[in-house]
């Protein structure tokens, strides 16, 4: 019965188009999967010691890949609490080797990212060079089964490989994964 079973249901991938199409845009995503789920962390580096977390959650039937984020600053001496919330979207473009991404935040900020796997457990999501404007690149790295590292780096304008370090953060699964 199982195996009248297994083979119907490839004969339905082989009968219908969008059934395959979904079984091979279901592999876009196998190199990203580590990061899905939600994630609390806490941070440190410029602008100061804060607190956050972030969740990677597919939506549109997989199609996408969304990060909300947050961080919560307390304040400063010259400064008060603040808090930064963010949304990025992750896609395949039909057409498009890799991934893209586009991120907006409570500042007004808009990044336009090309997403790589420089290596095994290292996510790297970089803006591109302009001579007029920054550029960003975040980092994602693995550190264990449910732990990673994140690195933000800026360039100034008109150096586009001179990135300095914004922000540095480690960060946890809330259920670790079984």
């Amino acid at each position: 019965m199982m195996r009248a079973l297994i083979l119907l249901g490839a004969m339905l991938v082989a009968v219908h188009p969008a059934a395959a199409q979904q079984a091979n845009d279901d592999d876009v995503w196998a190199p990203l999967r580590f990061l899905v789920g939600e994630w609390v962390g806490e941070g440190g580096g410029e602008p100061g010691q804060g607190t956050g977390g972030f969740s990677f959650q597919y939506d549109l039937q997989e199609k996408i890949l969304v990060r909300r984020n947050y961080a919560r600053y307390p304040a400063t001496k010259g400064r008060p609490a603040y808090a930064h919330d963010d949304l990025m979207i992750m896609y395949a473009e039909p057409g498009r080797s890799g991934w893209q991404a586009i991120y907006f935040d409570n500042e007004g900020h808009v990044i336009h990212y090309v997403v790589s796997i420089p290596a095994d457990g290292i996510w790297e999501f970089l803006s591109e060079a302009q001579p007029a404007r920054p550029r960003y690149r975040l980092t994602y790295r693995e550190t264990g089964a449910d732990t990673l590292t994140i690195k933000f780096e800026i360039a100034p304008p008109g150096k586009p490989e001179a990135f300095t370090t914004y922000i540095e953060a480690r960060a946890r699964r809330k259920a670790p994964s079984h």
